[in-house]
């Protein structure tokens, strides 16, 4: 009953917020410092700064360049009370200096360039970002802190709000460090990643024999089944995440996103009439190259030069990796202890797979139609 209990709530605790799942919203922050004086590129997602400023002055639906340039001191004011640059501790009052809009692979921005003076040249910069910590939980600020010729990043967040940065230039191991909490972070919080990888292990623990699902007889095969599929997606994302991030392919965010939705309801499906059997790990290395594509646009918009975009792919790669064995070691032992059951077989892997297919296939019509179904 204890491992009843504790995979139902490991279960729960992901479907909760995978209602809620979506393009998750990002936005670009990019800080050069020299001597006394940082200037920054600030890229907002216009669909956040609609959702907070109401920037469809018509409510036609699309926000027009008048509209947005009716609203720049408005967007100017909103953001900058929202982000507060210190050196050693000493307010460096920001200022914006233009304005445009630009598109990303998800949709059209709006550009924030400013300025910032400190009282003397810092040593160490402080960095407090707070956009849309009011509205929007998930919302993350994905930083490059340039100085000198060398890179850092960092990654804001209602829980990381507040960072400083020493200028001396980062050694590799803090970059590594810095990209692998980065590809922590995104692997929890892509939920249709994990509901994916969840899809691919919940029958790693049965075996398909006279039409029907049966407990596998020992914990080795369901140890090596997850360990080809695991290894499988790992393999693949990395392949297109190191493709994409270097710009050798570029797809369109809509057509990523979709068929990450798609694959999503294909491996649930998978469960409920089962076409795919003994080789599982196959159909994670296919659909782990349409995941890499997810994972590379958070590295690729961040701009990096090449020197630390090689540190970033195997940080990031090792972190993703690091996260997906979090989840298949709180996952193995409850579903192998569990196996034998009907509550397993009828409400984790049926009822599970069923509420997965569903849940990605209204996030598959969102997304390849551009609509709005459970109020995103």
């Amino acid at each position: 009953m204890r491992a009843s209990g504790g995979l139902l709530a490991l279960l729960l605790a992901l479907s909760a917020p995978a209602a809620l799942a979506h393009k998750s919203s990002d936005a670009y922050l990019a800080l050069a410092v020299e001597g006394e004086r940082v200037t920054g590129q600030w890229d907002i997602a216009l669909r956040d700064l609609e959702f907070a400023l109401g920037l469809d002055a018509d409510g036609d639906g699309a926000i027009t360049w008048g509209e947005v340039r009716s609203r720049h001191p408005d967007i100017a004011q909103y953001a900058l009370a929202r982000l507060a640059l210190a050196a050693d501790g000493a307010p460096c009052p920001a200022t914006v200096t233009e304005q445009l809009v630009d598109r990303h692979t998800d949709g059209a921005y709006t550009v924030l360039r400013f300025a910032a003076q400190c009282p003397h040249a810092p040593r160490e910069l402080g960095v407090r970002y707070t956009l849309f910590a009011d509205l929007d939980p998930q919302h993350r600020g994905l930083a490059r802190i340039d100085h000198e010729g060398a890179s850092r990043t960092a990654l804001f967040g209602p829980e990381s709000a507040a960072q400083s940065f020493a200028l001396a230039s980062p050694g590799r191991l803090a970059q590594f460090g810095a990209f692998f909490r980065q590809g922590t972070h995104h692997i929890w919080i892509g939920i249709d990643h994990v509901l994916f990888l969840v899809s691919l292990l919940l029958p790693a623990v049965l075996v398909r024999r006279y039409g029907r699902w049966l407990p596998v007889d020992g914990f080795a095969p369901a140890f090596w089944d997850t360990f080809k599929v695991v290894t499988s997606f790992t393999v693949a994302h990395s392949i297109t995440l190191s493709v994409a991030a270097l710009g050798l392919v570029a797809l369109p965010s809509r057509l990523v996103e979709s068929a990450i939705a798609a694959s999503v309801v294909l491996a649930a499906l998978n469960n409920l009439r089962p076409v795919v059997l003994g080789a599982r790990w196959a159909v994670a290395f296919g659909f782990g190259l349409v995941h890499g594509f997810g994972f590379a646009s958070v590295l690729a918009e961040l701009g990096l030069p090449r020197d630390a975009l090689v540190t970033a792919l195997v940080g990031f790669n090792l972190g993703v990796e690091a996260g997906q064995l979090a989840i298949v070691a709180a996952f193995l032992p409850v579903a192998y202890a569990l196996r034998a059951t009907l509550f397993y077989r009828r409400f984790v892997l049926y009822g599970g797979s069923a509420l997965i297919a569903l849940l990605a296939a209204v996030w598959c019509a969102e997304r390849a139609l551009d609509l709005k179904l459970i109020g995103l």
